[in-house]
């Protein structure tokens, strides 16, 4: 049996989606993905991944019509056409992730309308999933998919270990300048409204470090260099890394005693390695997104709550 996961982005969601491949490889299934293009280094090596199929829907959209993007598109269905999959999971529930589903030619299990941000494109799947009513975590949900077209379910957590034995030189000459134990702190956010603030990260950083000794590390990606630069000057002896890529950033934070993060990319990954995290909660429901190991650093409400149970939080997360 073969089966193909479209689960284009972002990073978080990618991560959250991975028990979809590690299932059905041990079902027996040989398993494709298609992924976005700024992503896709998230999914190599990935031993349950037997082929990435890439999309870059983002530069499609610059020039629909254009025959650069005429030629990506038939190249990607050709590819999808010859993968031949049994079946087809649309994880996204978007048009464009609806439409690549289809591409392949296989019958597509998604969302059901009402389980969907663009609620029309439930009508490009074949088999529409409504996840039962206890089913509120997207890990949980995204494995009704698999159990749609078959797949028994046997693994739920998000495993993303096999990151660290891909090479990141970056990162393992940045590891070996770090005092330890070091706690990781990432100030960005998607949304402006699911970040924190860096004053109170540097208060944050700065008791941890007084109660548990544990030194601060500044995460960043793009388009959190504005927020890095502003916690480092908050926190100035904190040591920031290089840009890493995925399997760095896994080295990273798997050598952490915790990360610190809002709902985010970089925090999922870091659950998803078996890292302590402390999981800063605004907009977004935290019984949908949270950490799926560990949901015990959960803060919810955490423009209201206060400092000091903040830090009593992450405390008992660091061991």
């Amino acid at each position: 049996m073969k089966l193909l996961i479209v689960r284009l982005s972002a990073m978080g969601d990618v991560i959250h989606a991975l028990p979809l491949a590690e299932n059905a490889t041990a079902a027996g299934a040989t398993v494709g993905w298609v992924v976005e293009r700024a992503f896709a280094g998230l999914l190599e090596g990935n031993p349950h991944c037997a082929r990435l199929f890439v999309a870059d829907t983002r530069a499609w959209r610059k020039g629909p019509f254009s025959p650069r993007t005429l030629r990506a598109v038939t190249g990607l269905r050709r590819q999808l056409r010859a993968f031949s999959p049994d079946h087809t999971i649309d994880a996204q529930g978007l048009w464009k992730s609806a439409v690549i589903a289809r591409m392949a030619g296989a019958p597509v299990a998604g969302f059901a309308a009402g389980e969907r941000r663009e609620v029309p494109s439930a009508l490009l799947s074949a088999v529409r999933v409504t996840p039962a009513s206890d089913m509120r975590h997207i890990v949980d949900r995204n494995l009704a998919l698999l159990t749609a077209v078959g797949i028994p379910v046997a693994v739920r957590a998000p495993d993303a270990s096999y990151l660290l034995a891909r090479p990141s030189p970056e990162a393992d000459a940045f590891l070996a300048t770090l005092p330890r134990p070091f706690a990781v702190f990432h100030p960005g956010a998607g949304r402006e409204d699911k970040v924190w603030g860096e004053d109170r990260l540097a208060r944050l950083a700065h008791a941890l470090g007084e109660r548990r000794g544990l030194h601060p590390v500044i995460s960043w990606g793009p388009g959190d260099e504005a927020r890095a630069e502003r916690l480092a000057a908050l926190l100035p002896r904190a040591s920031r890394p290089p840009f890493l890529d995925f399997p760095g950033l896994a080295r990273l934070s798997a050598a952490s005693r915790l990360f610190v993060g809002g709902d985010t990319g970089p925090l999922h990954l870091a659950d998803a390695l078996d890292t302590p995290t402390l999981a800063l909660f605004g907009p977004t429901d935290p019984e949908r997104n949270a950490p799926y190991r560990d949901r015990r650093g959960v803060v919810t409400s955490m423009h209201e709550i206060d400092d000091e149970a903040v830090l009593q939080r992450a405390i008992e997360m660091s061991g």
